[in-house]
This record gives C-alpha cells, structure tokens and sequence, in this order.
C-alpha cells in the first residue's frame, strides 16, 4: 500500500517538476534538478526525520521511474511554456502527487509511533517539501504559500488517517477513499477557486 502510494506520487510529482522547469526555461540539468526535488525531495526529509535512510537511496526504481517519466514527457511534447499551470494535465499530475504523497507521509509517521503533530508535520512535508525546495532555487515564492488550500489538503489527509488508525481503520479500502476524497477536495477547490483568508 505504502509503494503503490510512494510510485503513484513520484510520477505525478516528476511530471508536474517537469512542467515548473519548462516554463523557466531550465537546460537539461536544472529541469533534471527540478524534477528530481519536487517528485523526492519530500519523501527524503520525511524518512529523514523518522531516523531512516531514505527509500530514493536504497531503491532504484524511484531514480529509474524519473528518467522514464521526463523522456516521455520530452517524446511527446508535453513542454509549450505556455500557461503550464492552468493546463489539466498539469492539475491531475499535481493532484495526484499530492494526494498520494500526504498519504505515504502519514503512513510512515504511523508506522513510526508519532502523535497527531508528527503525523500532520510529516504529511505535510512529504507532500509539499520537494515543491518547496525547488521553488526557492528557483527563486519562486513556493507554490504552497499561494495557493490556498493546497498545503490544507495535506494537513487534513494526515488528519484522516491519524484518526482511522486510533479506530484500527486503515486498510487498502479505506486509503482508496482517502485518495478520492482528497482528490475530489483538490479538484473542486482548484476550480472553485477556495482560498485561506490573508491577514
């Protein structure tokens, strides 16, 4: 369950790393950098701060399904510069990522014994903290801080799972319907345009 959820979102995530690099007009190396933060940046400060080598150095797949992800990308043209952001490829990739990588974070504090703060912290960070990083090289305001309720989904799914398992509750079914409710939420808040209130 655990790696259906980890490779689900290291291909979004690549794909949507992919995307972010081609509207700045990275070269090959800075998309490469780009793709590579954004789809396991997260998942490394996770497995870090649970005191576990990081699942990217011990597998080689994760590295494998990145290259495999940007030539298919680059074959089949998926790079105009145009309003990348906004296309719904780039959405659904996104989404997905999202979603999926909340969903490993959570798991994975779980599994370590954290409360609710460290299951929300590493939800959160493994969903979002790859899209950070890559955001300040780029010398981007992170896409999270902008976009209102996209780090809430996050905090809400690690939320959801913290409770499932105080209940023994977590099962394949049940991270099923995490998964499409937190894709519908993603979904419908994009386009309903939901934002947190500023100060």
């Amino acid at each position: 369950m655990f790696e259906i959820a980890e490779y689900i979102g290291i291909i979004a995530f690549a794909s949507s790393g992919f995307f972010v690099a081609v509207r700045n007009q990275l070269d090959f190396l800075g998309t490469l950098i780009s793709v590579f933060l954004t789809a396991l940046g997260g998942g490394i400060i996770r497995d870090i701060a649970v005191d576990k080598m990081p699942y990217t150095f011990t597998h080689n797949a994760p590295a494998l399904t990145i290259l495999i992800v940007m030539i298919l990308l680059i074959v089949f043209r998926f790079n105009k510069r145009d309003s990348i952001e906004n296309r719904p490829f780039f959405i659904l990739s996104d989404s997905i990522g999202l979603i999926s990588f909340s969903i490993t974070g959570a798991l994975i504090a779980i599994e370590a014994g954290l409360n609710l703060t460290g299951v929300l912290a590493l939800s959160f960070v493994t969903a979002v903290g790859g899209g950070i990083i890559r955001d300040v090289i780029i010398n981007e305001i992170p896409f999270v801080l902008k976009t209102g309720f996209y780090g809430t989904i996050a905090l809400l799914i690690g939320l959801t799972l913290y409770v499932l398992d105080l209940y023994e509750l977590i099962s394949y079914y049940t991270m099923i319907m995490v998964f499409i409710a937190g894709m519908v939420l993603r979904l419908v808040a994009y386009y309903k345009k939901w934002a947190i209130p500023m100060l």
